[in-house]
């Protein structure tokens, strides 16, 4: 991997506004200390929930404060200077730092949607990760699934409910949910999940008929889509780590596997410590395994995709799809926490996590950067 001692200064944004921002403090303060550890200049800066940022003290590593102090707006003291709107935070940095590299770890609606990416290249600043509209693909998961039909890796049958027809007629939904899980299940099982969400927030599965409005009604607590799909009982979760290096070359890593301590990869199996366990080395057969790290890649360049992601897949265990495979939904910005697959995959590779933070910006610093839009 590439090394650092041409490499710009690096802006390491974290938190947001969504309610992955807990998550988005762990990859991002990871991420930095790793850089800082490889001898780049490295500034850092965390946004609120309201979507205040603060300049964080040079040097910072997350243990220097109190986690809760990430989030807790009456202790600003803690975080160093006063709030700032992003956009004049990234200005200032274009103007006192030119050629800056920003990464946006940061997760979820608001944030991993190219909201941040937009507002760095209005600056005038290169950024890791996906331009502002491959960005809102990815985390538009009916979208990503119609691509990657188009393409010919096979996604489940998906439903997709709006806020207004929930609110507006009720029944006439329940009637349309019935005849697609009359279509697409044997037993009536289905999950849903936010349109437009990570990290499994907003997830339920309903077993039966009785528990499919419970379960619209939770994916739009987080957004104004639901998205019901059938839910495939005990399916393997399975991800590839898809990575661009700095000469643009395009590498998945793959597929891991995930075995999530409860009924699906919720929330708490996801980052609460002890409940799930994960592997970089699936039993796949290896045909197959192939199969999946290519279509990851194939999909990663229809998109037009930059920098990483990570491609989720489903494979299921029983029933009329046993066997068969599924992408489930792309990360545009991957958790770069202790037990997150995507740096796992690609350390299996041969990379040490510093190595593979300095690659990710070795491949921004390698592209033109935006020109600023004062």
């Amino acid at each position: 991997m590439s090394g650092n001692n041409t490499l710009p200064p690096v802006l390491v944004l974290f938190g947001g506004r969504s309610a992955e921002s807990d998550v988005s403090v762990i990859s991002g303060t990871a991420i930095a200390a790793a850089l800082l550890d490889a001898g780049l200049t490295v500034t850092q800066a965390h946004i609120a929930r309201d979507g205040s940022l603060r300049p964080l003290p040079a040097g910072h590593r997350r243990g220097d404060v109190a986690g809760g102090a990430y989030t807790d707006l009456t202790a600003p003291a803690l975080l160093g200077t006063q709030p700032m709107a992003l956009d004049a935070y990234l200005r200032s940095v274009a103007a006192s730092a030119p050629g800056t590299i920003v990464i946006p770890a940061l997760h979820g609606p608001g944030d991993e949607d190219g909201t941040i990416a937009a507002a760095a290249a209005a600056a005038g600043l290169n950024y890791v990760g996906d331009t502002p509209a491959v960005a809102a693909l990815g985390m538009d998961k009916p979208a990503f699934k119609a691509l990657a039909r188009e393409r010919g890796v096979a996604t489940l049958p998906e439903l997709v409910i709006t806020q207004s027809e929930w609110s507006s007629d009720r029944e006439a939904l329940l009637r349309a949910i019935a005849a697609f899980a009359n279509e697409h299940t044997s037993t009536g099982a289905l999950i849903g999940k936010p349109a437009a969400h990570g990290s499994s927030i907003g997830m339920k599965i309903a077993h039966t008929s009785a528990d499919w409005a419970d379960a619209v009604d939770e994916a739009l607590r987080f957004g104004d889509r639901a998205m019901l799909e059938p839910y495939l009982e005990r399916a393997r979760e399975l991800e590839v780590a898809v990575l661009e290096r700095s000469d643009g070359a395009v590498e998945a890593f793959g597929p891991g596997e995930v075995f999530p301590g409860r009924e699906f990869y919720d929330y708490d199996a996801k980052y609460a410590p002890g409940i799930s366990r994960t592997t970089t080395s699936s039993d796949l057969p290896p045909v197959l395994a192939e199969e999946m790290r290519a279509a990851a890649v194939a999909l990663f360049t229809a998109a037009q995709s930059r920098g990483l992601s990570r491609m989720d897949f489903l494979m299921a265990r029983s029933g009329e799809r046993a066997g068969r495979w599924y992408l489930s939904e792309v990360n545009t910005f991957p958790g770069f926490t202790p037990i997150s697959l995507f740096p796992a995959l690609v350390m299996s590779g041969g990379a040490s996590f510093t190595q593979l933070c300095v690659e990710l910006v070795a491949a921004a610093a390698a592209r033109p950067a935006p020109r600023s839009a004062q």
